[in-house]
């Protein structure tokens, strides 16, 4: 039997891991729950799987939830204390990492130290605190399992395989819901139109990230400390079908590819069940009706991200947290129609001109980084919105 914390569970990830291990009740079991402020979805999380404990981000939101648990046994916890204390819970073997954006960084690095396998949906504290967090894993033996499905592709294509001989990694990216756009066009989409995933159905800023092809910039980063793979070594294509989640080349020049329907389940599950393969209960690819797979080059000067969060990552230091904030702050601003969506790419662009990174920065260093360019974007978002 196998105890999972699930931080985030009232996401896209976090209920479709929940169903994972709902098909499998004598593999694993739920200890804690954690979510940021649902905590209608979170109590009836909590009392449908027996969690042990269920953790609330929002703490002025903890009396609600009490009592929505009352009569259960289940213990309530709140705010950030909370969540580092379930993520440092030995009662867990998994830990899911599946917050959004860069506030799950102090948990993962909680559950990093306490030596725990790590299912890593939530890319942004990598992105962020690449060199912090993958010190933290080194010092606690913990292992690091990818869920996102592109580093989950790569890490399958990977086992077994001699990392020397590595010569390249290919992540595949949909194009999102606004590929076919113009520039002109682009000017005056709304969050509807680019929450239309064609392919996927994912939580809201994931998917303005996949619109915008920064979920492409974030992922090289990504996969760079996840496989020590040099950023020069790493490509983006783009992909409509969504079928192929990524490949890894060899220096012989073969490919592998790790293909499947565009769905976490199966990534999810993996990582869950990681190193067993558990039997899927859901509908295979058919290989016999797939039709054609298309590849082409992504369109830079009309989706700017990519750019953007690969240039960070080569001046590094904090100026990965300094782009992760900006873009997660320009991202709400969009949601909440205050900005337009080219908007994002250019607060992005402004915040990282502004900042002076800082090599090697301590844990202090991130969060004040993080912090600072939130404030100072919002306060820009707000003059756009005058």
């Amino acid at each position: 039997m196998r105890s999972v914390c699930i931080l985030g569970s009232t996401g896209s990830i976090g209920q479709q891991a929940l169903e994972v291990i709902t098909a499998f009740p004598d593999y694993f079991r739920v200890t804690a729950l954690a979510a940021d402020r649902q905590v209608d979805l979170l109590a009836a999380q909590a009392r449908q799987t027996h969690a042990e404990v269920a953790v609330i981000g929002r703490e002025a939101l903890a009396p609600a939830l009490r009592a929505a648990l009352s009569g259960t046994s289940t213990r309530v916890l709140a705010g950030l204390d909370g969540l580092c204390e379930v993520a440092n819970d030995s009662s867990s073997d998994v830990v899911l990492a599946a917050m959004v954006g860069a506030a799950g960084l102090l948990p993962l690095l909680t559950a990093a130290r306490a030596g725990k396998t790590i299912a890593l949906a939530n890319k942004e504290p990598i992105v962020a605190a690449g060199e912090l967090v993958m010190s933290a894993i080194r010092a606690g033996g913990a292992k690091l399992i990818p869920v996102d499905s592109e580093p989950s592709a790569i890490f399958q294509c990977l086992h077994g395989q001699d990392r020397d001989g590595v010569a390249r990694l290919w992540i595949t990216a949909s194009g999102g819901a606004l590929r076919h756009l113009s520039l002109a066009q682009l000017a005056s989409v709304t969050p509807e139109q680019a929450l239309r995933h064609p392919t996927w159905v994912m939580g809201p800023k994931i998917t303005i990230d996949s619109a915008t092809l920064m979920n492409k910039g974030l992922e090289v980063i990504e996969a760079h400390w996840l496989f020590d793979v040099p950023l020069t070594d790493i490509d983006i294509v783009i992909h409509p079908q969504s079928i192929v989640h990524s490949l890894v080349e060899f220096r012989d020049g073969a490919l592998l590819a790790q293909l499947g329907m565009p769905s976490m389940r199966t990534p999810i599950q993996y990582a869950l069940g990681y190193p067993e393969r558990l039997p899927r209960n859901w509908a295979p690819l058919d290989l016999r009706t797939l039709g054609s797979l298309n590849f082409s080059t992504p369109d830079f000067s009309r989706f700017p991200c990519p750019a953007l969060a690969c240039n960070a990552a080569r001046i590094g230091g904090d100026m990965p947290t300094c782009m992760n904030a900006a873009n997660e702050t320009a991202v709400a601003a969009f949601l909440s129609q205050r900005i337009g969506f080219l908007d994002i790419a250019q607060l992005v662009e402004r915040a990282m001109t502004a900042h002076q990174a800082t090599s090697s920065p301590t844990l202090e260093t991130i969060l004040a980084t993080d912090l600072r360019v939130r404030h100072d974007v919002a306060q820009w978002c707000a003059m756009e919105d005058r």
